[in-house]
């Protein structure tokens, strides 16, 4: 073979290699392509669309607000306010972008030299102690993907953040970052922290203010001011000196913020002084909406709460409590109370007291909690029969009565006064002041009982009414809020309302999802409300009742006391305002011997009303066309000319009026008067 043929061969079997390694080489680099294109695949195929990111809808808290619009409560899962970065100022934003990413204005989404440095840290310890991210990276993280540190995360979090940065502005992306992240103490967002912190809106924060915040998201527990101040301080020393470096601020004005006092806003707890009426809302706004419309969607709800009448409350509550307690020699804080008061006009509900701490039992007792209602029962009866053409001038016998009850062991009922006595022939009004059980007893045989539990459920007792003769001693088990509800009617001149406690709810946009209108029915004659009221009036006056007169004001009302003294009530009301008072024990046992509604619930009820009418003008009772006030003997009941000592002026209807020669007497066969 020639040499040439040698070379040749030489030649084409190199060329032959070459080809093969080229071959081979290409081959490799298509199976890694591919195998890099699944795995990009694979990473990518889960990964979030940006585009709603040009919506932004984070969890914003809802806030609760009073009949004066001044917010008392907040839900929330994040307690997060939203501000426009625009509103921000610049020294905000170039604090957190020189702390967290000084490249933040250069890179497309994630940062290759920061990424590196980050890599090289990992592996010379050996596990990932630095991440490296930018603030798009962060976004992506907070915005889509889970804080676990993982390298796929990291490639996925890059993918998605070169994305975002393609997608949005970076003013977009900084707005997203300052409103999303956690900077410590329950706050999410600027906004929210600058509140928690400085108690003022982050659009009058200042550089050194600024650069404290901007420390805090790499560790918000450990750089937290309130905790650990000189860390906080170290931190903020170091974000000054990256805004230094970085152009943001001058020498002179790094010196001056560092030596500024930062002025922290105290930290102490909320005080929460309607925690009652703030589940009630809270209930009601969940099982209507949901609980992501509640606690994400930033609800603005307009409650009719007066936070000065509920202070009053609260403070009535405990005042009124510890004094009984004392009174016992009780344990401090056995005792249970509760307080519900609502406008007489309206039905809007303007404080709220369901037991004695909230902490310790959410259970509220002014609307949930179903007690015998005892005495505080008797004015609805008593109206029943005025509507059945009494009046209060009528007269009963009060003298012992044995009624048949098989549930008892004798088979009998031998129903009695809470003083175990008898005083004859007495008038109806008389009888609801003095609260005698017999007579009550007596009226309500008189007019029906099936009569007498309708007509108390068309004044408002929503709760089951037991059909026996015991319903005349408040047997009935209600609650606090159906009893001023129906007390209601009567100082609404017959009209009853439907309570209500929310005036409007707002969400983020401005769309109201519903606004309050007052609901009234007139539901029994004027003229008949006006009749119980004004014998109610007495009752204040004279009766059981009297704790209460010094007051000063034209008020009515009833006392409510059960048997063995578990439950002690006071119902009152003016002209415009209404509130309930029960007090008793949660396992129903006896508050004490002497315990009764006019000792254990009336004083709470004027510790409150004092404070809630104080600065307002006394109110007289209207008196509706078609009553009439007629002079009689007190004792009576019977119209007299003459001005004797014992005369009053008796309402009646003014073509009911009782003759001055004979009163019917009801009850018994005795004498009239002997």
């Amino acid at each position: 073979m020639t040499q040439r043929k040698k070379q040749a061969k030489k030649t084409s079997g190199r060329s032959a290699k070459i080809l093969n390694y080229l071959l081979g080489f290409a081959i490799a680099v298509m199976i890694i392509g591919l195998i890099g294109s699944v795995i990009y695949y694979i990473l990518v195929e889960d990964l979030p669309s940006v585009a709603a990111l040009k919506d932004y809808r984070p969890s914003i808290a809802s806030r609760v607000y009073d009949d004066n619009n001044e917010l008392i409560d907040e839900f929330f899962l994040e307690d997060r306010k939203v501000i426009k970065i625009s509103e921000v100022p610049q020294i905000v934003h170039h604090a957190f972008v020189a702390a967290e990413d000084s490249r933040f204005y250069k890179h497309r989404g994630f940062d290759m030299q920061s990424i590196t440095r980050a890599m090289y840290k990992n592996f010379e310890a050996g596990k990932i102690v630095q991440g490296g991210s930018t603030i798009t990276q962060q976004v992506a993280k907070l915005m889509y993907l889970s804080p676990e540190k993982k390298y796929t995360r990291k490639i996925k979090e890059a993918i998605l953040s070169y994305r975002i940065d393609t997608y949005l502005t970076k003013e977009e992306i900084l707005n997203l970052y300052l409103n999303q992240i956690y900077l410590g103490h329950g706050t999410y967002g600027i906004e929210s922290a600058s509140l928690g912190y400085f108690g003022k809106s982050a659009k009058e924060l200042t550089l050194p203010e600024a650069a404290l915040l901007a420390g805090m998201p790499k560790a918000p527990s450990n750089y937290s001011p309130f905790l650990h101040w000189d860390r906080a301080k170290q931190r903020q020393l170091y974000v000054l000196a990256r805004m230094l470096e970085d152009g943001y601020i001058s020498e002179k004005e790094l010196k001056k913020a560092a030596a500024a006092k930062i002025r922290l806003r105290p930290v102490k707890p909320k005080d929460k002084v309607a925690s009652y009426f703030i589940e009630h809302v809270r209930r009601y706004v969940q099982d209507k909406y949901g609980a992501d419309v509640l606690y994400k969607e930033g609800l603005a709800i307009y409650t009719t709460l007066n936070l000065n009448m509920q202070k009053a409350a609260r403070d009535a509550m405990e005042k009124g409590l510890s004094e009984l307690e004392e009174r016992g020699k009780y344990e401090h804080g056995v005792v249970q109370g509760a307080l519900y008061s609502m406008d007489v006009k309206t039905g809007a509900i303007r404080a709220m007291v369901g037991g004695r701490d909230y902490n310790k039992s959410e259970f509220n007792r002014a609307t949930q909690s179903r007690r015998q209602a005892g005495s505080a029962f008797k004015p609805l009866i008593y109206t029943a029969a005025f509507d059945k053409g009494m009046t209060p001038s009528s007269v009963f016998v009060d003298s012992p009565i044995v009624l048949e009850d098989p549930s008892t062991e004798d088979g009998l009922w031998k129903p009695k006064n809470f003083d175990e006595k008898f005083v004859g022939p007495i008038t109806m009004r008389t009888a609801l002041v003095q609260s005698r059980n017999i007579v009550t007893i007596k009226i309500l045989q008189e007019i029906g009982i099936d009569y007498a539990a309708s007509y108390a459920a068309n004044m408002g007792i929503t709760s089951p009414i037991p059909h026996n003769l015991s319903m005349a001693l408040g047997t009935t088990g209600i609650t606090l809020q159906e009893l001023v509800r129906s007390y209601g009617t009567l100082a609404n001149l017959g009209k009853k309302v439907t309570p209500y406690f929310i005036r409007k709810i707002v969400d983020r946009t401005g769309n109201v999802f519903e606004e309050s209108k007052v609901q009234s029915e007139q539901v029994i004659d004027p003229r008949i409300a006006f009749m119980t009221t004004y014998v109610l009036q007495d009752v204040v006056e004279s009766g059981t009742g009297r704790r209460v007169k010094s007051i000063g004001r034209p008020v009515a009302g009833k006392t409510g006391t059960t048997n063995d003294i578990r439950d002690a009530w006071f119902i009152g009301f003016t002209p415009s305002l209404i509130t309930g008072v029960w007090v008793g024990f949660d396992l129903e046992v006896s508050l004490g011997k002497h315990e009764v509604g006019g000792r254990a619930a009336a004083p709470i009820w004027l510790y409150f009303m004092e404070k809630a009418l104080e600065g307002t003008a006394a109110e007289a009772f209207a008196v509706p066309d078609g009553i009439i006030f007629v002079k009689v003997d007190q004792k009576t009941g019977v119209p007299v000319k003459t001005a004797e000592k014992k005369t009053i002026y008796e309402c009646f209807l003014e073509n009911a009026v009782p003759s001055e020669n004979s009163n019917e007497i009801s009850g018994g066969n005795e004498d009239i008067f002997r």
